[in-house]
């Protein structure tokens, strides 16, 4: 299991266009993908559901958990595409 702290840059934070990418992201690789966040609420980032229900805002962090076979290469796909803006 790896896991790292990344802060939310989408000026609207996690909305249903970039939640869908997140998903889209963590789809792509077989390992468990949650993500926590500063109040506890835990969520599974391949489930777009599951991602607005933790209602994040913009500058929050949260932090991602892949565990699984790919999970090294999930968690850091997965950062990038947090830290580019997911799409917008």
């Amino acid at each position: 299991m790896v896991s790292r702290k990344v802060k939310i840059v989408n000026a609207t934070g996690l909305h249903l266009r970039p939640a869908g990418v997140l998903c889209e992201t963590a789809m792509k690789y077989k390992a468990k993908v949650t993500f926590t966040t500063d109040n506890h609420y835990e969520a599974n980032a391949k489930s777009v559901l599951g991602v607005l229900g933790a209602c994040v805002k913009a500058g929050e962090e949260i932090t991602i958990i892949c565990d699984g076979e790919d999970e090294a290469a999930a968690l850091e796909d997965i950062v990038n595409s947090i830290e580019s803006g997911l799409g917008e």
